[in-house]
This record gives C-alpha cells, sequence and structure tokens, in this order.
C-alpha cells in the first residue's frame, strides 16, 4: 500500500472518507473503494492504492495516443495503472480499468523517480517524455503529478491521455505541468454521459481549461446506434469550434469489446460520413482504427 498521502478529500462523518477529485464525489466508507475503484477509505483515511502500480508500460509512436500535430513522428513513455471513473460498456481496456487493486497488483510499486530515470535512458530512441494513459490517469492522481513534477523539471514533456472527468481544481493544479492532453469527448448529450456514468459538462470545462495552457486534442468514439447519428456529430463539432477549429478531433471506428463484445463495428461509410459533418467545423480530422 502507498505511503504517499491522497489529496483532494475531506473527513465525513462516521470515519468516512469524502473524496473531491472527481465530480462523483464519493463518499466512501471505511473499508470501501470510490467508485475508481484505485482510492480507498483505510481507517478514515483516503489512500491512493495506485500510486506507483503499473500494469503497462510502452515506448509508443506518438500519433497511438493519439495525437496527430504534437511532436509528429517521435515516441514517448507510456504508462498505465488500474482504475477508471467512468462505466463505458464498451472499454477497450477493461482488464485494467475495471480491475481492483487487490486482484492482480499486488506488486512493487515504481517510483517517479524511476520512471524519469526510464523515460531518460530512452531520449537517444527518439522518446519525448512521459505519457499517462491506458486506463484513466487522473485516479492516479497522486502519482502522475509527482512524475509529471520531476519530468517536466527536466525537459521532458508530459502527455495525458484522459476521459476529462476530473473536478476543476485537481485539473488545475496538474495544468502548468502538462504539455499536451488528448481527452475522450465521448459524445455531446447529458443523455450519452449518463448511460456511461457520468456527465457531460465536466468533460466541456475540462475541454476549455486545457486548452487555455497546453496542446488539446480530443477524440470521439462512434458507436453505432448510440453516438453515431450526423446531427450529434454536429453539434459536437459546433461546440468544439466555439473554443477554436483549429483543435484536432479524432474520429475512431467502434470494434465489439467488453460488454459490447457482440456489436458490429462502426462501417468505415459512417465514419467518413461523420468527417464530412465535422469538417465543416473544423480544421483538422483525424479517423481512428480504420484499417
Amino acid at each position: 500500500m502507498s505511503d504517499r498521502e491522497a489529496m483532494f478529500w475531506e473527513r465525513g462523518e462516521g470515519g468516512s472518507a469524502n473524496c473531491l477529485l472527481c465530480p462523483h464525489a464519493c463518499k466512501i466508507a471505511q473499508g470501501n473503494f470510490g467508485i475508481c475503484r484505485a482510492r480507498k477509505n483505510v481507517n478514515g483515511e483516503l489512500v491512493p492504492l495506485s500510486y506507483g502500480k503499473l500494469s503497462s508500460i510502452a515506448l509508443d509512436p506518438i500519433e497511438k495516443k493519439p495525437l496527430g500535430m504534437f511532436y509528429p513522428g517521435k515516441l514517448i513513455l507510456s504508462l498505465g495503472s488500474f482504475g477508471c471513473n467512468l462505466r463505458c460498456p464498451f472499454c477497450q481496456n477493461s482488464s485494467i480499468s475495471m480491475e481492483f487493486e487487490e486482484a492482480s497488483f499486488n506488486r512493487k510499486p515504481t517510483s517517479a523517480g524511476e520512471v524519469l530515470d526510464l523515460a531518460a535512458s530512452c531520449v537517444p530512441e527518439g522518446n519525448i517524455g512521459i505519457a499517462y494513459t491506458y486506463n484513466e490517469p487522473f485516479v492516479a492522481y497522486e502519482y502522475m503529478l509527482d512524475c509529471a513534477v520531476l519530468a517536466h523539471g527536466n525537459g521532458l514533456k508530459n502527455v495525458v491521455v484522459t476521459n476529462g472527468y476530473v473536478s476543476e481544481e485537481p485539473f488545475e493544479q496538474i495544468l502548468p505541468y502538462i504539455d499536451a492532453m488528448n481527452i475522450d469527448l465521448k459524445g455531446f448529450s447529458e443523455g450519452y454521459y449518463k448511460q456511461l456514468g457520468g456527465s457531460l459538462d465536466p468533460v466541456l470545462r475540462s475541454i476549455e481549461l486545457a486548452h487555455k495552457q497546453a496542446h488539446v486534442e480530443l477524440t470521439c468514439l462512434i458507436v453505432p446506434d448510440e453516438n453515431s447519428s450526423e446531427e450529434h456529430m454536429g453539434e459536437l463539432a459546433s461546440w468544439v469550434s466555439s473554443i477554436s477549429p483549429d483543435i484536432p478531433l479524432h474520429i475512431s471506428r467502434f470494434f465489439g469489446m467488453f460488454k459490447y463484445s457482440g456489436r458490429q463495428a462502426t462501417h468505415p461509410d459512417l465514419i467518413y460520413r461523420l468527417q464530412d459533418v465535422a469538417a465543416k467545423s473544423l480544421n483538422n480530422i483525424y479517423l481512428g482504427n480504420m484499417g
């Protein structure tokens, strides 16, 4: 278990711990987890269980994050842990995002200093920094912050791949250390976000805040009959354009995964139609998973 103190919480009644990291604002009884499964009330103290516990580490092309207009052709050391604060039935990484700490990740933590050393050792191979990705990185906030501060201080870039479902104060606190983000804008309706266990407005606010300080690109995974209408895409692209028409949007094909494993993949023709719709408002459209 991590010795690092959790940030953004307060004591509640009867020994509960009230987490303030994301909009869920979980009130966690002793011995229980937050919805993210990465934060736990241990004897009245909120503990960041996932601190330093890496499920995945790889030197990836920056385009895989995906980032199309941030150091193209370069590599980035990519880290994942476990846990997520949304419940998308089509999750592409459910084996780590929906996992409990006790189940698979009782391993020696990797310190922020060790991550920095590894990232620095990969610079001759083309590495530009560290990406926090694979599962939702904000549920491991303290670890991401510690790594990001070290990387920033040593001239390395920090990239966050996130669902953007985080409270404003922690988001603003880490932003000075972040160089680029890909934020998953899953759709553009409150009803759709409720199906995924969240709400739309906090994600839109994250995009607005991030755009002021970092390079921002967005991803929208198109799930047939869920968020796939041309009207839906038109509203999404129009809103993004109101911030900047130059923000890159990655429109990505869905393939059956997790609870949607039996569903048909998004037809390429639909992706091309939605690309045409988005291009009426935005200047930089990328298509994902088209192979």
